[in-house]
């Protein structure tokens, strides 16, 4: 996947280089219990020019019915972070984890040496839909941990929020439930907005790796007002005055440190869109 795709997509900015990914393109199936979309090849898709981003190896856009989910099955050397949009997400791991994840909750886990872990709808009455996010670890061998943090609707209404950032980063905290951004130990930056109509946010590339001129970004907007499998429609916004993008569609982001994203809600309805910056 090239960097060096045409700036007219990026007026705004025309340092920067976006590479849209459309919803039609991406990679998914309906196994009747689950719906799911992959923007990265995992399980049964598998594309060679879509295998990772960086540090950033899975976006799993999943719809899962009443009584179902993935039973219990092992990990090792992921960071694995669950956004859940509606509905209600059990998590009961091998360290002795047992939650119920709702609407604005993130559960970070850390799986280093190795876990295992289940996930369900417990909920017998509605679906629900959360995204499931991987990312490659900067450091193997790590002992496994567990996170969780909770954001609500109000806090990221028009503005765009951190809510998982590499151990360390300024106000991350190293504490299973606490306030602030879900410590990862990789480096890649999620920041998540719910975007009124004509409203619009800014996010601002960090520095790049030792050796790289550029960071990498990647922009999705969440598909909220249900699941389809066609042309993206609904929500809409225009990144860096260019791109046009609707539910299901992103975008892949190259830019040097200082160049900017910005998301503009260009549709009559909120936008739930996530910003991922990473090396």
């Amino acid at each position: 996947m090239s960097s060096t795709a045409s700036t007219t997509l990026s007026p705004l900015y025309p340092n920067v280089k976006l590479v849209p990914r459309l919803n039609t393109e991406r990679g998914g199936a309906d196994h009747g219990w689950l719906k799911t979309f992959h923007t990265f090849s995992f399980a049964g898709y598998w594309d060679p020019r879509y295998q990772s981003f960086g540090n950033l190896r899975v976006i799993n856009e999943d719809r899962v019915e009443p009584g179902e989910g993935f039973g219990t099955h092992g990990h090792r050397e992921m960071e694995i972070f669950s956004y859940v949009v509606s509905g209600e997400l059990e998590h009961k791991d091998s360290m002795g984890n047992l939650e119920i994840l709702k609407r604005g909750d993130i559960q970070l886990t850390s799986a280093g040496t190795g876990i295992r872990h289940s996930e369900y709808n417990r909920n017998n009455k509605s679906m629900v839909h959360f995204l499931q996010i991987w990312a490659e670890p900067h450091t193997r061998g790590l002992k496994p941990t567990y996170f969780t943090r909770h954001f609500t609707d109000e806090e990221k209404t028009d503005k765009l929020v951190t809510v998982v950032a590499p151990v360390g980063s300024e106000g991350v905290k190293e504490e299973r439930e606490g306030s602030g951004p879900a410590p990862v130990q990789s480096n890649v930056i999620l920041k998540s907005t719910i975007l009124s109509p004509g409203k619009s946010v800014e996010h601002i590339f960090g520095a790049p790796a030792s050796g790289e001129t550029q960071r990498k970004g990647y922009v999705h907007v969440i598909q909220t007002s249900g699941y389809n499998t066609g042309s993206a429609k609904g929500n809409r916004v225009r990144v860096n005055g260019g791109l046009e993008l609707s539910e299901g569609d992103g975008s892949f982001a190259w830019g040097a440190a200082g160049d900017k994203l910005q998301i503009e809600n260009v549709g009559t309805t909120p936008a739930e869109v996530l910003v991922f910056d990473m090396e």
